[in-house]
């Protein structure tokens, strides 16, 4: 699996690492944090067709289920069952084993508008100090 470093995330804590034509999506390791011990993993079905942001996928945790929004729009073309297997797994390895899904991009250009690994990095800090106030 590609290095965060090499990803782009979005303000909803996706990331999406564009790779031979074809978009690896998961949560960050900061949403997995925020979720705490997940324990189901519902992610979208091969053949369905997402629009960027487009809620599509669940994680439950012992707290609460939380929507995971496409990053991009695009056709998912697999769906990582190691995570409806062992759920946990998204919270050992949100970036490697974990990811959720991998789809076929409209417009693989698209991935190219969503936050850097630097960026996002800042907006962590950002969203962190606001949350504080």
């Amino acid at each position: 699996m590609p290095k965060p470093e090499n990803c782009r995330f979005t303000k909803t804590h996706e990331w999406a690492c564009l790779e031979g034509g074809v978009a690896t999506v998961g949560v960050t390791d900061h949403a997995q944090h925020e979720i705490t011990d997940i324990v189901f993993v519902e992610p979208p079905k091969p053949g369905r067709q997402l629009k960027a942001a487009e809620a599509c996928c669940v994680v439950e945790s012992v707290k609460a289920a939380f929507d995971i929004y496409s990053p991009i729009a695009g056709e998912v073309v697999a769906a990582n069952d190691a995570v409806t297997k062992d759920p946990a797994v998204v919270n050992r390895s949100p970036q490697e084993e974990g990811w959720l899904f991998k789809l076929k991009p409209a417009n693989p250009g698209e991935v190219n508008k969503l936050m850097d690994w630097k960026s996002y990095q800042e907006f962590l800090k950002t969203a962190e100090a606001h949350a504080g106030h």
